[in-house]
Order: structure tokens, then C-alpha cells, then sequence
């Protein structure tokens, strides 16, 4: 294609990104642990880490395992609380010309859509993901994922007190990802992205016991990649809102994975540990493609799956 340039921007839930690669939530921090490493101007969107209306210690250590194709993590949401992050994080992310979307967590419904009203007053927010899939915290959490009816009364309780872009985080641990992603619609969700960690436990063969004091945790980087974009492809046709993502992205192949599966756009999570420019990469690999294939925009890449006809049946056989 004679422009060089093919348009990567993307809108999603009203959120405009330059390019459709974020950085997850709990992998980056709140910014500025990574800032002078990645050029945060760069990014797509920050998912800062998951934010509470109170401080949270999190799980005691150990709460980090690598395994083969990724990590087990049982940090348990730990944070500053909403007081803290407002006050310390958001004045040093206003100076970037990226988006920020908060991650907010609790233990009750109430404490979800308090902490919702509050960021809805807050300069510096673009929109807010809903954590409704956190396999780590033993109160709340997954369980409000799993739960059909649990999960309709929290973004129901959480819609009636924002304005703001939501983006409820759904669970891989459900028969039918299709019928949340559905669900989250109905009650006023503006995207949803996908999927949370994968509950997972290892254990300590010479003591007997498990390796992390949590005694189980999540599963996330390459390993459940396939898994995210099977999840992804079903939620993607489920819906009209957009669908975000996310899983196992280590290059720019494997975002094109979600894109063509049917996400609007993608986030980058473990990956980062190992290489703090990985998302940047990816949006550069991203270009590289729609370049290669003669694709103006990433738009149009988006559910482009080819599933082909079935092969014919042969009746004699």
C-alpha cells in the first residue's frame, strides 16, 4: 500500500486510543514504576493495578511462582487504596498523553459502586475495568464472575453510579463465556475484556506442600494464550460492545490473534515482567502487519476470522 502509515487508532467505549495495545492490570504498576523504561506516550491505554476503596496488604509471601509458559500469582489485589492512588498516581499519569483506566475491586457490592462513584468526580480517568474475576481473594472476587446473578446485580449497583466508560474483566472459569459477556451488556457495560488469570496451584514435591502461601493463585502468560483467544472469539460474537483481549501476548502475532478473533483491542500483561517494552513492540509488529497485508486500519482487521466452509461429506464413505 503506498501509505506507510496505516491507521492503528481505535475507540473503545468511547475511550480513544492511539493504537490498540494497553498494558494490563497488575503488571504495570501504577506507571510510574515503569515510566522510565517504556514511553508511556506510546501505549495504547495504562490499566493501572486493581484499586480498593481502603488499602489492601494483599497475600503474604510467597505469592509468585514462574512456571513453565508463565507465572502463578497469588498477590491478592495489594494497593494503596483510593485516597493514596488519587492523591500520589494520577497527578504523575496526567502528564502522558495516554489514557488511563483503573481497575476497581471489593469484597461487597457496595464497596464496588462507592468506589465508582468517587473515581466519577476524579480528573485523569477515562474509564473504569471492573476486576469481577480475580481468582486471589478469598472474599468477593471470582465469585462475582462465576455467578450470573451476582454479577448482574454488581454491574447493575456499579452502572447506577457511573458515568464513567465500564469494562467489566470476565472469568475463563465459565461454562459459557458467551452468556456473561452477554449479560454484561444488558446491564449497561460499554466493553468487556477478557479473560483474568487462570486458577491454578502448584505445589513443593521435597516439603509436600504448596508453593505459595495463598495455597492456590493464577495462572497467566503464554500458557493460557490459545484459551484466552478461543474465549475472546466466543464473547466477540456474542456482543456489539467492544471486547478487549487479553492473555499470553508475548509479539505482535499473537495480539493479531485476538484482533482476528473478534477484540477491538488488546492488553499486555506477564510478558512485561520479562521485557518492559513488549507492548510497544507489539503496536510496532501490529503496523509491520496491516503494512504487509495492505490493511489501512486496524479496524478492519477486527473479526476477520475465516472460518471457511466445512469440508464437503462424502455419503459413499
Amino acid at each position: 500500500m503506498a501509505d506507510s502509515k496505516p491507521d492503528l487508532s481505535v475507540t473503545i467505549a468511547g475511550i480513544r486510543m492511539k493504537n490498540p495495545v494497553m498494558v494490563a492490570s497488575g503488571t504495570f504498576g501504577y506507571g510510574p514504576e515503569y515510566a522510565e523504561l517504556v514511553d508511556l506516550n506510546q501505549l495504547g491505554a495504562v490499566v493501572v493495578k486493581g484499586i480498593s476503596l481502603e488499602p489492601a496488604p494483599g497475600n503474604p509471601p510467597p505469592r509468585l511462582l514462574e512456571v513453565r509458559c508463565g507465572l502463578v500469582n497469588a498477590i491478592g489485589l495489594q494497593n494503596p487504596g483510593f485516597d493514596a492512588f488519587a492523591a500520589d498516581y494520577l497527578p504523575f499519569l496526567a502528564q502522558f498523553d495516554v489514557p488511563v483506566i483503573v481497575n476497581i475491586w471489593g469484597t461487597r457490592i457496595a464497596d464496588y459502586a462507592e468506589l465508582a462513584a468517587r473515581f466519577e468526580d476524579v480528573e485523569g480517568v477515562a474509564g473504569l475495568e471492573l476486576n469481577i474475576s480475580c481468582p486471589n481473594i478469598k472474599a468477593g472476587g471470582i465469585a462475582f464472575g462465576t455467578d450470573p446473578d451476582m454479577a448482574r446485580e454488581l454491574i447493575t449497583a456499579v452502572r447506577e453510579r457511573t458515568r464513567l466508560p465500564l469494562i467489566p474483566k470476565l472469568s475463563p472459569n465459565v461454562p459459557d463465556v458467551a452468556a456473561f459477556a452477554r449479560l454484561a451488556q444488558a446491564c449497561g457495560a460499554d466493553a468487556v475484556s477478557l479473560i483474568n488469570s487462570v486458577p491454578a496451584m502448584v505445589i513443593d514435591v521435597e516439603t509436600r506442600r504448596p508453593a505459595l502461601a495463598n495455597v492456590t493463585g493464577g495462572l497467566s502468560g503464554p500458557a493460557i494464550h490459545p484459551i484466552a483467544v478461543r474465549l475472546v472469539w466466543q464473547a466477540a460474537q456474542a456482543v456489539s460492545i467492544p471486547v478487549i483481549g487479553i492473555g499470553g501476548i508475548t509479539d505482535a502475532n499473537d495480539a493479531l490473534e485476538f484482533i482476528i478473533a473478534g477484540a477491538s483491542a488488546v492488553a499486555v500483561g506477564t510478558a512485561t515482567f520479562g521485557d518492559p517494552m513488549t507492548a510497544v513492540r507489539v503496536a510496532e509488529g501490529i503496523r509491520r502487519y496491516l503494512n504487509a497485508h495492505g490493511i489501512a486500519r486496524v479496524e478492519d482487521l477486527v473479526g476477520s476470522l475465516d472460518i471457511g466452509a466445512p469440508p464437503s461429506r462424502n455419503d459413499d464413505e
